[in-house]
């Protein structure tokens, strides 16, 4: 599929972008080429687009400079095709509040877009919907895997959330390519062992499964390979080592590629991800937010299997 092609079905599908509307295309260094191609056809849409290069920060959840938070105030469709991700920054909330329509890309490749996006959107957001109903309201999350994997999550009063890749509302936001449910467990709850056998964000692919231990919230322990090591070195202060998100993912053309803003969305995974949840109804704030991916994951929701070995068990597919 063209990269013209994929374009448009962001600006088309996904964003509903409208003649008399402004569009503003964020992006960096590495990824010029997915921002020029998302410029050029949302000019073919509207002559108020506007594209503008931000730094490459060293964590995921870093805020941009002052002038890029600024401009996506400023706008009512927002891309953001980066190497770094914004969707956990106070720049993208305040933009959400100002109304603009955003979808954060961080990482993206032509690869990708081709693949992942090439979906039936609103067959997304029926799995995500059918899936939160059968997990909402319920207190306890406990997640097992063959590699090794058993931690639980405590979720009461908290808000699944559903990211079907459709942001044609007013204050809409969420990655692209899409495809999750997500929500942000209590902190200072959550305890067990995760064993990560597909990706970190912002580092790959594990070379070897990645053991960590998690006691009353926080990171107490990593092991493993160069990737553990990696992983190890961002995870600066005791904040960053927050449990801050659990996720499923939803997206039956996302793939394991190495990348976690697709690795995270392949249906058959789940991930968890540490630092930042203040931006969907957690409590932690830093600028730091990384997730990691297991493969194959058996998920009970106070008890009652809801996915086995990575396959849902309630009926989504309808």
């Amino acid at each position: 599929m063209p990269l013209g092609k994929s374009a448009g079905i962001i600006l088309g599908q996904c964003m509903n972008l409208k003649k008399n509307e402004s569009c503003l295309v964020i992006t960096d260094s590495k990824l010029k080429a997915i921002g020029n191609a998302l410029c050029k056809s949302s000019l073919k849409i509207t002559h108020k687009s506007k594209l503008i290069l931000t730094t490459i920060p060293k964590a995921h959840g870093a805020e941009p400079p002052k002038y890029v938070a600024d401009e996506m105030k400023k706008h009512d469709v927002v891309l953001c095709p980066t190497a770094k991700s914004l969707t956990h920054t106070k720049a993208r909330e305040n933009a959400t509040k100002s109304g603009a329509r955003i979808a954060s890309m961080p990482g993206i490749n032509i690869d990708m877009m081709n693949r992942a996006l090439n979906i039936n959107f609103n067959k997304i957001k029926i799995i995500n919907k059918k899936l939160i109903k059968k997990i909402k309201n319920k207190n306890k999350i406990r997640i097992t895997a063959k590699s090794g994997t058993n931690i639980e999550f405590y979720t009461k009063g908290r808000k699944w959330l559903g990211d079907d890749g459709i942001y044609t509302k007013k204050g809409a936001f969420g990655n692209l390519p899409a495809g999750e449910i997500f929500i942000a467990p209590l902190e200072r709850k959550t305890s067990g062992k995760i064993v990560v056998d597909a990706s970190v964000g912002g580092i790959g692919k594990v070379d070897k499964n990645i053991e960590i231990i998690v006691k009353d919230g926080f990171i107490a322990d990593v092991s493993g390979g160069k990737i553990a090591h990696q992983f190890k070195n961002l995870l600066k202060n005791k904040l960053y080592k927050n449990a801050a998100e659990l996720g499923i993912g939803t997206n039956y053309k996302a793939k394991i590629t190495g990348n976690v803003l697709e690795d995270e969305k392949a249906a058959g995974t789940c991930h968890i991800a540490f630092g930042n949840n203040r931006h969907f109804g957690g409590k932690v704030d830093v600028p730091f937010h990384v997730d990691v991916v297991i493969r194959k994951p058996t998920i009970y929701a106070d008890d009652k299997i809801i996915m086995k070995n990575g396959r849902i068990i309630v009926n989504c597919s309808n």
